[in-house]
C-alpha cells in the first residue's frame, strides 16, 4: 500500500489529472513483484523492466489530493512477474485499475543493467 499526492496544486483540466495519474501508476509496482524474493537474493542484484503496462480509469480523479495505491503480485516466475494495483481516493471510492508485467534479471553489480 502507498499513499501519493502531487505536491501542489494541479489545474482543473481531467484529462491533466488522468496523465498525472498515468505516470504515477508506474510507481513501485514492480516492485510488489521482487518483495517476497528480495531485490538481491542467491543470484545477486535484480534489474527490472516493463514489458507491458495498463490502466483502466473509472471515475474522474484528483491527483493533488491523497490516492491509496494497493498493490498484489499474484505470480512471478519464468523471469516474468505480474503486478496488479487498484487506486482509491480517501473516501474509499476506486478510481483506477491497473496491470503490469516486468522482465527481472539478475546482474553481476549493483549498476550494471547490461544483463
Amino acid at each position: 500500500m502507498v499513499w501519493f499526492r502531487a505536491t501542489g496544486t494541479l489545474p482543473e483540466d481531467p484529462f491533466f489529472h488522468r496523465c498525472a495519474l498515468t505516470y504515477a501508476s508506474d510507481m513501485s509496482l514492480l516492485d510488489t513483484v521482487v518483495l517476497p524474493h528480495g531485490r538481491s537474493g542467491p543470484l545477486g542484484p535484480v534489474m527490472m523492466a516493463s514489458l507491458d503496462h495498463a490502466l483502466w480509469f473509472h471515475r474522474d480523479v484528483r491527483v493533488d489530493d491523497w490516492l491509496l495505491y494497493a498493490q498484489e503480485s499474484p505470480v512471478a516466475t519464468g523471469a516474468r512477474g505480474f503486478a496488479r494495483g487498484s487506486v482509491f481516493t480517501r473516501a474509499g471510492e476506486l478510481v483506477a485499475s491497473v496491470a503490469q508485467e516486468g522482465l527481472m534479471r539478475p546482474t553481476g553489480r549493483p549498476e550494471d543493467r547490461s544483463l
